[in-house]
């Protein structure tokens, strides 16, 4: 496939605006892409929705440069700024932005290129029908249709455009959990001979983590994190993109030597395995990732005691059950360390383990012994 990149510098949003504005962003550090997915993560109002409509022409910053394969969309400075419709974008918004007195297949056409004979116009609508499962509701209008499958024609519309990028707004949100399934598996594959550049918003981590090759956290209007998918799970390095990554224990942290931080918010010191940063400010662990050795409970009261806050051997503390969440598969233990939990809210970090790892775990008598692998703690900084 050709290389497809999209460069934008130094944008800032205008004001006054409903949406937040992205002081100095500097995403030229990753939109400068091939054709792999980037999955862009952030909290609510962080900017991602809003770069997305900077870069469709939807919006216009204050300042900075936007160029894709070359082609200048937006140059503040030169005041270049190419409409919507000449940029060559298919996007795919939160609210689906659908055409209400147009049929379903008139929205697909809309988006197709002016060049195409009629019976082109038809083959293509038909194949974007069978692409999102709707091949028997093209005569309908969008007030006819369930959210779920007013999404998957605008999702067709986006991508009848023969785009040069593609912007995705959460495209899965309105779709049941099987639906989803299928969807996202057609998109997946489509993506695979896509050769554009493909920018996805989610909240969803698992669904970035399918769809796409590279991750960006965004924090307030600013790159807190991006790298390779597994980079970012598994060296996330600032708090944000931690908990964005579905990290739900993070503690404040201070470095007491070279290899072992107090973890403030847990009461316990922790030995890590890498170096420690000079930005240290917090260190997390992810619920999935803890381990529960087997000791008899007087062994595990007399390895700790509760004064001292080192552990023997190392890492391994005693623990006590505060509450339980349950998933279908997973049970979500709160945890209390060193001492017995005073009420449900009385906990210091969450670990979830299969059922049948639960099965086993409820039986033995508190309290149970409780390992943070030093391999796996992360070591956090609240800024790059």
């Amino acid at each position: 496939t050709q290389n497809s990149k999209l460069k934008t510098q130094n944008s800032s949003h205008p004001h006054p605006h409903p949406h937040p504005t992205l002081p100095q962003l500097h995403p030229q550090h990753f939109l400068h892409l091939r054709s792999h997915p980037l999955g862009l993560l952030g909290a609510s109002g962080a900017g991602k929705s809003l770069i997305l409509r900077c870069i469709a022409g939807i919006e216009t910053p204050d300042a900075g440069r936007i160029v894709l394969n070359g082609r200048v969309l937006f140059d503040a400075a030169a005041r270049i700024n190419v409409p919507s419709r000449d940029r060559k974008a298919g996007i795919l918004f939160q609210n689906y932005a659908l055409f209400p007195h147009l049929t379903v297949a008139e929205n697909i056409a809309f988006g197709l290129p002016e060049h195409l004979s009629r019976q082109q116009q038809q083959q293509a609508i038909a194949q974007e029908l069978a692409a999102v499962r709707l091949q028997n509701l093209g005569d309908r209008l969008p007030s006819q249709l369930s959210g779920g499958q007013q999404q998957r024609v605008a999702l067709a519309r986006a991508l009848a455009s023969q785009p040069e990028i593609l912007l995705l707004d959460e495209p899965f949100s309105a779709l049941d959990t099987h639906l989803r399934y299928l969807i996202e598996r057609d998109l997946r594959l489509r993506l695979e001979s896509f050769a554009g550049t493909t920018l996805l918003v989610t909240h969803n981590i698992e669904e970035a983590y399918r769809l796409c090759h590279t991750l960006l956290v965004l924090d307030q209007g600013r790159i807190s994190v991006q790298d390779a998918k597994y980079q970012v799970l598994e060296h996330p390095q600032t708090v944000s993109a931690a908990r964005l990554t579905g990290c739900k224990n993070i503690s404040r942290a201070v470095a007491v030597s070279p290899h072992r931080v107090h973890a403030l918010d847990w009461n316990c010191l922790l030995e890590v395995s890498t170096p420690i940063p000079p930005t240290l400010s917090h260190v997390g662990m992810r619920a999935h990732q803890f381990g529960f050795p087997s000791v008899p409970p007087e062994e595990a009261m007399a390895l700790s005691p509760s004064s001292d806050l080192n552990s023997t051997p190392a890492n391994t503390f005693p623990c006590w059950l505060a509450m339980t969440s349950e998933t279908p598969h997973r049970m979500t233990l709160h945890l209390k360390l060193r001492a017995p939990a005073t009420d449900s809210e009385d906990y210091h970090v969450q670990a979830e383990v299969f059922k049948e790892k639960w099965a086993t775990l409820k039986e033995k008598p508190l309290p149970w012994l409780l390992k943070f692998d030093s391999r796996r703690l992360l070591l956090l900084g609240q800024t790059r």
